[in-house]
């Protein structure tokens, strides 16, 4: 599909606050004194581990003074939307993907991008299709016949709202594998953490997430990932097959992760953001993060990311209809 291809290419309240300082570089070079990353959702999930991660890589490089950060869940991700117009503050970086474009036509929260100022879409994230170690399943076709059995014994747990991306993910799977994309019986969580800790509980079967947040379990062999939404088999998990190879046949999706700052940045503000991000690409530090997260490098500052965010607005709506989502 078009959107996925392009992609490929391009209420509770809980706070948790930790701050980092940064060792000065030795030519001096520092782009920003501070950074506060507001998380639209809780510890564990896949906005926690691009917050941390980036503020990892921005203060051990230098490029950032200090970190800190804000753990704000509620409302789908719409409370710390609410919470960063309301408060306008020009440090704060809040970080988000594809669901703010899903729950924003969902009306979820009556908040758009439009309402925030975009400032660089950063990383993409593969969805994978996970199962617990000890699951019966050990592969997608395994899985794949007892939901075509009966949907209803296979409940796919995700970090997200019912009809939200992790939602939308397990539907695409399925309706690529030639099942009903409609009888995912999908059991949302509050955050990738909460949907993982479900999973290995057993409250669930199988979890649709991102593979960055599934890779590390997988390497301690506390889950299996059964596939991978990726057009090519991933080089942090060579031997576990992508969703088309699997048999879900077309199934590709990357999740963008980007941030966005207060609606009424000035723009000088705005052009430290962009050139701290720019140059983080260039570290040591950003390619550890990167790496072992197994995130696809993906960078639209600035105009470019409104430019894809109003292209990607247009083309969920399609999706999420073909999908019975709308």
């Amino acid at each position: 599909m078009k959107l996925l291809k392009a992609a490929l290419t391009a209420a509770v309240f809980t706070v948790s606050v930790a701050t980092f300082s940064a060792p000065v570089l030795a030519d001096g070079h520092k782009v920003l004194d501070q950074i506060k990353f507001l998380i639209p959702g809780g510890a564990g999930g896949g906005w926690d581990g691009t917050a941390r991660g980036t503020g990892e890589a921005l203060t051990k490089s230098g490029l950032v003074g200090s970190a800190s950060y804000e753990n704000m869940s509620g409302g789908g991700g719409g409370k710390a939307i609410a919470h960063l117009i309301e408060t306008n503050d020009p440090n704060t970086l809040m970080v988000n993907s594809t669901p703010i474009v899903i729950r924003s036509l969902q009306k979820v929260f009556p908040q758009s991008f439009r309402d925030l100022t975009p400032i660089a879409g950063t990383v993409g994230d593969y969805g994978a299709l996970v199962v617990g170690k000890n699951s019966s399943y050990n592969t997608f076709a395994e899985l794949l016949a007892a939901y075509n059995a009966d949907p209803k014994k296979v409940a796919i747990g995700g970090g997200s709202v019912a009809g939200g991306m992790d939602h939308l993910i397990s539907a695409l799977i399925m309706k690529s594998a030639g099942a009903s994309p409609t009888a995912v019986k999908y059991i949302p969580y509050d955050a990738g953490g909460k949907a993982m800790a479900g999973l290995l509980s057993g409250e669930i079967k199988a979890l649709t997430t991102g593979f960055g947040e599934a890779i590390e379990l997988a390497r301690q062999g506390e889950v299996k990932i059964l596939c991978v939404t990726a057009p090519d088999r991933v080089d942090a998990a060579k031997d576990t097959p992508t969703c088309d190879e699997a048999g879900a046949t077309g199934a590709f999706f990357v999740n963008w992760r980007g941030f966005f700052a207060a609606p009424d940045l000035p723009t000088e503000q705005k052009a430290k953001f962009v050139e701290a991000l720019r140059e983080m690409y260039d570290t040591e530090e950003w390619a550890t993060v990167r790496d072992r997260n197994g995130w696809v490098e993906i960078f639209n500052p600035d105009d470019k990311f409104v430019a894809f965010l109003e292209g990607q607005e247009k083309e969920v709506t399609t999706l999420m209809k073909e999908l019975g989502f709308m």
